[in-house]
Protein backbone atom coordinates (compact mmCIF):
# COMPACT_ATOMS: atom_id res chain seq x y z
CA UNK A 1 0.00 0.00 0.00
CA UNK A 2 2.73 2.22 0.89
CA UNK A 3 4.21 1.14 -2.63
CA UNK A 4 1.52 2.37 -4.15
CA UNK A 5 0.85 5.83 -2.86
CA UNK A 6 4.93 6.16 -3.17
CA UNK A 7 4.40 6.12 -7.09
CA UNK A 8 0.34 7.75 -7.24
CA UNK A 9 2.00 11.40 -5.64
CA UNK A 10 4.67 11.78 -8.40
CA UNK A 11 1.72 11.39 -11.21
CA UNK A 12 -0.92 13.40 -8.98
CA UNK A 13 1.80 16.03 -9.28
CA UNK A 14 2.22 15.56 -13.14
CA UNK A 15 -1.91 15.80 -13.81
CA UNK A 16 -2.15 18.74 -11.66
CA UNK A 17 1.16 20.91 -13.48
CA UNK A 18 0.01 19.53 -16.88
CA UNK A 19 -3.48 20.68 -16.29
CA UNK A 20 -2.51 24.23 -14.94
CA UNK A 21 -0.48 24.58 -18.27
CA UNK A 22 -3.22 23.81 -20.18
CA UNK A 23 -5.43 25.99 -19.13
CA UNK A 24 -4.19 29.70 -17.77
CA UNK A 25 -7.55 31.26 -17.01
CA UNK A 26 -8.30 28.24 -14.38
CA UNK A 27 -7.00 31.01 -11.40
CA UNK A 28 -9.01 33.62 -13.28
CA UNK A 29 -12.35 31.33 -13.16
CA UNK A 30 -11.39 30.38 -8.99
CA UNK A 31 -9.49 34.22 -7.71
CA UNK A 32 -10.53 33.15 -4.27
CA UNK A 33 -7.85 30.58 -4.49
CA UNK A 34 -5.19 32.84 -4.84
CA UNK A 35 -5.95 34.25 -1.31
CA UNK A 36 -6.31 30.76 0.06
CA UNK A 37 -3.09 29.34 -1.18
CA UNK A 38 -0.42 29.85 1.59
CA UNK A 39 3.65 28.91 0.56
CA UNK A 40 7.06 28.67 2.72
CA UNK A 41 8.15 32.16 2.51
CA UNK A 42 11.63 31.79 0.88
CA UNK A 43 13.08 33.63 3.47
CA UNK A 44 12.67 31.55 6.71
CA UNK A 45 9.49 33.40 8.10
CA UNK A 46 6.78 31.70 8.33
CA UNK A 47 3.63 31.20 4.81
CA UNK A 48 3.06 33.77 2.81
CA UNK A 49 0.33 33.54 -0.12
CA UNK A 50 0.87 32.79 -3.77
CA UNK A 51 0.54 36.12 -4.90
CA UNK A 52 3.37 37.49 -2.58
CA UNK A 53 5.08 34.89 -3.66
CA UNK A 54 4.95 35.15 -6.89
CA UNK A 55 6.13 38.88 -6.07
CA UNK A 56 8.97 37.95 -4.69
CA UNK A 57 9.89 35.80 -7.05
CA UNK A 58 9.82 38.62 -10.09
CA UNK A 59 11.56 41.15 -7.87
CA UNK A 60 14.47 38.43 -7.28
CA UNK A 61 14.36 37.96 -11.30
CA UNK A 62 14.81 41.51 -11.45
CA UNK A 63 17.29 41.90 -8.95
CA UNK A 64 19.82 39.16 -10.72
CA UNK A 65 19.19 40.94 -14.38
CA UNK A 66 20.12 44.07 -12.77
CA UNK A 67 22.88 42.59 -12.00
CA UNK A 68 23.99 41.24 -15.11
CA UNK A 69 22.84 44.43 -17.00
CA UNK A 70 25.40 46.22 -14.70
CA UNK A 71 27.80 43.84 -15.42
CA UNK A 72 26.99 43.70 -19.25
CA UNK A 73 27.61 47.41 -18.97
CA UNK A 74 30.74 46.91 -17.17
CA UNK A 75 32.28 45.41 -19.67
CA UNK A 76 31.41 47.07 -22.65
CA UNK A 77 32.76 50.57 -21.33
CA UNK A 78 36.03 48.61 -20.85
CA UNK A 79 35.82 47.34 -24.29
CA UNK A 80 35.36 50.71 -25.54
CA UNK A 81 37.88 52.24 -23.37
CA UNK A 82 40.55 49.29 -24.74
CA UNK A 83 39.45 50.13 -28.23
CA UNK A 84 40.60 53.43 -28.25
CA UNK A 85 43.22 52.73 -26.79
CA UNK A 86 44.22 50.33 -29.52
CA UNK A 87 42.97 53.18 -31.86
CA UNK A 88 45.50 55.80 -30.55
CA UNK A 89 48.40 52.93 -30.83
CA UNK A 90 47.17 52.38 -34.26
CA UNK A 91 47.05 55.53 -35.56
CA UNK A 92 50.61 56.21 -33.62
CA UNK A 93 52.23 52.98 -35.95
CA UNK A 94 50.60 54.18 -39.09
CA UNK A 95 52.59 57.76 -38.40
CA UNK A 96 56.18 56.42 -37.66
CA UNK A 97 58.56 56.63 -40.21
CA UNK A 98 61.66 55.30 -38.06
CA UNK A 99 61.72 51.99 -36.59
CA UNK A 100 63.28 53.65 -33.75
CA UNK A 101 60.27 56.07 -32.92
CA UNK A 102 58.32 52.83 -33.96
CA UNK A 103 59.82 51.23 -31.20
CA UNK A 104 59.37 53.87 -28.31
CA UNK A 105 56.06 54.82 -29.29
CA UNK A 106 54.86 50.95 -28.88
CA UNK A 107 56.66 50.88 -25.52
CA UNK A 108 55.44 53.97 -24.41
CA UNK A 109 51.72 53.20 -25.45
CA UNK A 110 52.16 49.64 -23.43
CA UNK A 111 53.16 50.73 -20.16
CA UNK A 112 50.84 54.16 -19.98
CA UNK A 113 47.87 53.51 -21.78
CA UNK A 114 47.82 49.18 -21.21
CA UNK A 115 49.73 49.91 -17.79
CA UNK A 116 51.78 46.98 -18.90
CA UNK A 117 55.05 46.90 -17.02
CA UNK A 118 57.71 45.34 -19.46
CA UNK A 119 57.01 45.19 -23.03
CA UNK A 120 59.69 43.80 -25.11
CA UNK A 121 59.82 43.43 -28.97
CA UNK A 122 62.47 41.13 -30.80
CA UNK A 123 62.76 40.59 -34.48
CA UNK A 124 64.75 37.71 -36.73
CA UNK A 125 64.13 40.28 -39.78
CA UNK A 126 66.67 42.28 -41.55
CA UNK A 127 66.28 45.82 -40.85
CA UNK A 128 65.92 48.32 -44.00
CA UNK A 129 68.27 50.86 -42.38
CA UNK A 130 71.58 49.47 -41.38
CA UNK A 131 71.63 51.99 -38.94
CA UNK A 132 69.29 50.09 -36.97
CA UNK A 133 70.78 46.20 -36.87
CA UNK A 134 72.61 47.37 -33.41
CA UNK A 135 68.88 47.91 -31.70
CA UNK A 136 67.97 45.60 -29.22
CA UNK A 137 65.06 44.57 -31.40
CA UNK A 138 67.06 43.17 -33.50
CA UNK A 139 69.00 41.43 -30.50
CA UNK A 140 69.73 37.63 -31.59
CA UNK A 141 66.99 34.70 -31.01
CA UNK A 142 67.94 31.31 -30.56
CA UNK A 143 66.55 29.13 -33.32
CA UNK A 144 64.36 26.88 -30.77
CA UNK A 145 62.90 30.38 -29.45
CA UNK A 146 61.81 31.04 -32.41
CA UNK A 147 60.33 27.58 -33.92
CA UNK A 148 58.41 28.23 -30.39
CA UNK A 149 57.13 31.09 -31.73
CA UNK A 150 56.08 29.92 -35.34
CA UNK A 151 53.97 27.88 -33.77
CA UNK A 152 51.85 30.41 -32.24
CA UNK A 153 48.44 29.97 -33.57
CA UNK A 154 46.94 32.92 -31.11
CA UNK A 155 48.86 34.86 -28.42
CA UNK A 156 50.08 32.82 -25.65
CA UNK A 157 49.01 34.08 -21.96
CA UNK A 158 50.47 32.33 -18.71
CA UNK A 159 53.49 31.87 -16.39
CA UNK A 160 55.56 29.28 -18.56
CA UNK A 161 56.47 30.55 -21.82
CA UNK A 162 58.40 28.12 -24.38
CA UNK A 163 60.68 30.36 -25.22
CA UNK A 164 63.28 31.68 -22.80
CA UNK A 165 62.82 35.54 -21.81
CA UNK A 166 65.54 35.82 -19.12
CA UNK A 167 67.13 39.14 -19.84
CA UNK A 168 64.72 40.07 -21.95
CA UNK A 169 62.63 43.14 -19.86
CA UNK A 170 66.67 44.59 -17.65
CA UNK A 171 68.53 42.60 -15.89
CA UNK A 172 66.64 43.21 -12.53
CA UNK A 173 63.52 42.78 -13.60
CA UNK A 174 61.45 39.22 -12.57
CA UNK A 175 58.40 38.98 -14.10
CA UNK A 176 55.74 36.21 -13.28
CA UNK A 177 53.16 36.57 -15.81
CA UNK A 178 53.68 37.03 -19.74
CA UNK A 179 51.85 37.31 -22.91
CA UNK A 180 53.84 36.95 -26.49
CA UNK A 181 52.35 37.81 -29.28
CA UNK A 182 53.76 36.27 -32.81
CA UNK A 183 54.79 39.02 -35.41
CA UNK A 184 54.35 37.80 -39.15
CA UNK A 185 53.62 38.24 -42.27
CA UNK A 186 54.09 35.01 -44.44
CA UNK A 187 55.67 33.56 -41.64
CA UNK A 188 56.40 34.58 -37.76
CA UNK A 189 59.51 37.13 -38.16
CA UNK A 190 59.38 37.88 -34.45
CA UNK A 191 57.52 38.53 -31.34
CA UNK A 192 56.25 41.21 -29.52
CA UNK A 193 56.41 39.96 -25.67
CA UNK A 194 54.60 41.84 -22.20
CA UNK A 195 54.86 40.80 -18.66
CA UNK A 196 53.75 41.79 -15.28
CA UNK A 197 55.07 41.17 -11.76
CA UNK A 198 51.15 39.99 -11.10
CA UNK A 199 51.51 36.23 -11.92
CA UNK A 200 47.42 36.76 -12.35
CA UNK A 201 47.53 39.06 -15.29
CA UNK A 202 48.28 37.16 -17.75
CA UNK A 203 46.77 33.42 -17.46
CA UNK A 204 45.82 30.95 -19.89
CA UNK A 205 41.96 31.03 -19.88
CA UNK A 206 42.21 34.77 -20.25
CA UNK A 207 40.42 36.72 -23.79
CA UNK A 208 43.13 37.09 -26.18
CA UNK A 209 41.00 39.21 -28.47
CA UNK A 210 43.34 42.44 -28.39
CA UNK A 211 46.28 41.34 -28.28
CA UNK A 212 45.99 39.50 -31.52
CA UNK A 213 44.52 42.87 -32.92
CA UNK A 214 47.66 44.22 -31.20
CA UNK A 215 50.22 41.99 -32.62
CA UNK A 216 48.87 42.09 -36.25
CA UNK A 217 49.04 45.88 -35.78
CA UNK A 218 52.51 45.52 -34.86
CA UNK A 219 53.55 43.07 -37.78
CA UNK A 220 51.77 45.24 -40.19
CA UNK A 221 53.87 48.74 -39.17
CA UNK A 222 56.55 46.69 -39.07
CA UNK A 223 56.78 45.39 -42.57
CA UNK A 224 57.95 48.59 -44.10
CA UNK A 225 60.87 48.55 -42.22
CA UNK A 226 62.15 45.20 -42.13
CA UNK A 227 62.68 42.31 -44.84
CA UNK A 228 60.99 39.45 -44.49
Amino acid sequence: MESQDHHEAPLAEYQVTSYLRAHPQFFEHHTSLLAELYLPSPHGQGTISLAERQQLAQRDRIRVLDAKLAQLMKYGEENDAIGEKVHRLSLGLLATEQVTVLVSLLEHSLREDFQVPYVSLRLWAQSRDENNGGLPAFAKVDQEAQRWAQGLSKPYCGNHPGMPLQGWFGAEARPAAFAVMALKAEHVFGVLALASDDEKRFYPDMGTLYLKRIGELVSAALLRHIVV
